[in-house]
């Protein structure tokens, strides 16, 4: 009898050579234990990183599947956002929720703050709970019986139904999110459109834009060159280092004390965050502190290196794009700019008295005063002006013209000071709207001196910023008051003109704002006898 042939297996058997087996049991005796992770917010411990973020869920309010939907976040998100928040030391994850775009998203954040961090080897992308709709595991066939009106599922295929019908609420969840902010940015996006209409063009000769939400309608991105040039330590050291600026809004909240106890407060436009550390100081219960430069992220360091994050929460973004910012008692805010209106913030101050003040609240400051005064300087004059006529013995008078259009921005000897100051704007900030920031008024100036004649080199415009608390506190901007890093704002004449005593210096004074930069000003200056003066304040 032959020898048989064995005959190969056509089907390989399920469970694999006796070598697979062998492999994937070196496998598992390699594969590691969960390692212990901290909390992001706090010093609390855990055996794995899913308790982690179980607590981080139920404590801090950390919702991570929410995130996950309204940035689109991918690993590299993730990754930036666990760094983000172990770098600043946050100690909830209400704020994160409120900001209009993530903040985390910088390439620095891909650096990890805690090595060999466990969040960080969190497969993200992996869980479920964020997967869409359509990434299900690939169909696979299973045996369904029925008898007598009853559907019998083996336990695999019931677990599998169960974990895509798990999947779908999630992504119909997120779905809704999406849908939410949507209607959220469609609603903006009407009420932006209305606004602009209204404003409309009421009148051309004394209007260059439309004077309602101007600020509101700059899109952010056409904004960010204003926020970055508050970016920069230099210009925060300018302001702190101006005393007279702050230690009279200090002294506005230390004075007032019983007025600021156990009240919410709004920080618009916060900086560093010394007035929200001053009202915090003064009792204030709760400092909600706003600003979109990239100075936010120093400010969240020195809040925490004070110990004052209980009472200050910070939040990046423009006011006018941010949702959830609640109603308060009291919003403070130093938005002057040169001349008082130059930057166009009054905009924000009044949108957020607006929609976030509580009826009553107090506004710091509550009223400003724009004022005008005769400068008479010829050395000065001579320097900037007169400078053109003879450039190593050639002329350049065209740049001469220029120079005259572009006011200085610079403190006037009190000695240069030669006629009556005038009012020009007195605001009220618990009224006034953004269409009265444009103005068109007649002057009139007194010169003060006795004898003999005088030259009039300039006008210097200045403001000055009162708070009206039970305990009044004030200062000026004005040449005859100690000097501030406003200083005032000098228009120069192309020539001087002659004053007898007591002459009466008659004109108008308009102040409009630009059509394409709703930021700058344009200042038309009318005076009896003399061709109009135009200057652009940008």
């Amino acid at each position: 009898m032959a020898e048989s042939t064995k005959v190969p297996d056509l089907v390989p058997s399920p469970s694999g050579s006796d070598e697979e087996d062998d492999d994937e049991a070196a496998w598992d005796e390699v594969e590691e234990s969960p390692q212990p992770a901290q909390c992001l917010f706090c010093a609390e411990s855990f055996p794995s990183i899913v308790e982690a973020m179980a607590h981080a869920s139920e404590k801090h309010e950390f919702d991570l599947k929410s995130l996950a939907s309204k940035y689109n976040m991918d690993m590299y998100s993730y990754i930036k956002l666990v760094n983000f928040i172990r770098a600043h030391n946050l100690n909830s994850a209400e704020e994160l929720m409120v900001y209009k775009e993530p903040l985390w998203d910088l390439d620095m954040y891909l650096k990890p703050v805690v090595e060999n961090d466990p969040w960080l080897m969190y497969d993200f992308e992996g869980d479920g709970v964020f997967a869409e709709t359509n990434t299900f595991a690939p169909a696979k066939f299973h045996v369904v019986n029925s008898e007598n009106g009853r559907v019998t599922l083996s336990e695999a295929h019931f677990k599998e139904l169960q974990k895509n019908l798990e999947s779908l609420h999630i992504a119909l969840d997120r779905k809704t999110d999406e849908v939410q902010i949507l209607q959220g940015d469609i609603s903006r996006m009407r009420s932006l459109s209305r606004a602009l209409l209204e404003a409309g063009v009421s009148d051309k000769s004394t209007m260059e834009a439309d004077l309602d939400t101007v600020v509101k309608g700059i899109k952010l991105e056409d904004d960010e060159a204003y926020f970055s040039s508050y970016a920069h330590f230099g210009i925060h050291h300018e302001m702190l280092s101006d005393r007279v600026r702050t230690e009279t809004y200090r002294n506005a909240l230390m004075s007032n004390e019983s007025q600021i106890d156990g009240i919410t407060v709004l920080d618009l436009g916060c900086g560093t965050g010394i007035l929200s550390m001053f009202c915090a100081q003064a009792g204030a219960a709760k400092v909600v502190a706003v600003d979109q430069s990239d100075i936010i992220y120093h400010a969240m360091d020195i809040i925490r290196e004070n110990n004052l994050g209980d009472q200050i929460q910070l939040i990046k973004g423009r006011l006018e794009d941010l949702d959830n910012i609640p109603k308060v008692d009291a919003i403070i805010s130093e938005w002057m700019g040169y001349l008082l209106l130059f930057e166009g913030m009054l905009d924000s101050v009044i949108h957020a008295r607006d929609n976030h003040l509580k009826p009553g609240g107090l506004l710091l400051p509550n009223r400003c005063d724009m004022s005008l005064v005769g400068i008479s300087d010829l050395e000065r004059h001579g320097e900037l002006i007169g400078f053109w006529e003879d450039v190593y013995s050639f002329k350049m008078s065209c740049l001469r013209k220029e120079t005259v259009h572009v006011p200085a921005v610079e403190i006037a000897k009190p000695e240069s000071v030669v006629t009556t100051a005038f009012k020009l704007r007195e605001l009220d900030l618990n009224k006034c709207t953004s269409r009265e920031l444009s103005y068109n008024v007649p002057f009139e100036l007194k010169a003060l001196h006795t004898s003999g004649e005088v030259l009039l080199t300039s006008l210097a415009g200045y403001f000055d910023v009162f708070f009206d608390l039970d305990n009044p506190v004030s200062f000026s901007t004005g040449p005859l008051a100690t000097p501030t890093h406003w200083k005032q704002t000098i228009f120069f004449l192309d020539s001087p003109i002659p004053m007898q005593p007591g002459a009466i210096i008659k004109g108008s004074f308009e102040c409009l704002r630009q059509k394409k930069d709703c930021r700058s000003l344009k200042i038309n200056i009318q005076l009896e006898g003399q061709e109009k003066f135009q200057y652009i304040v940008s």
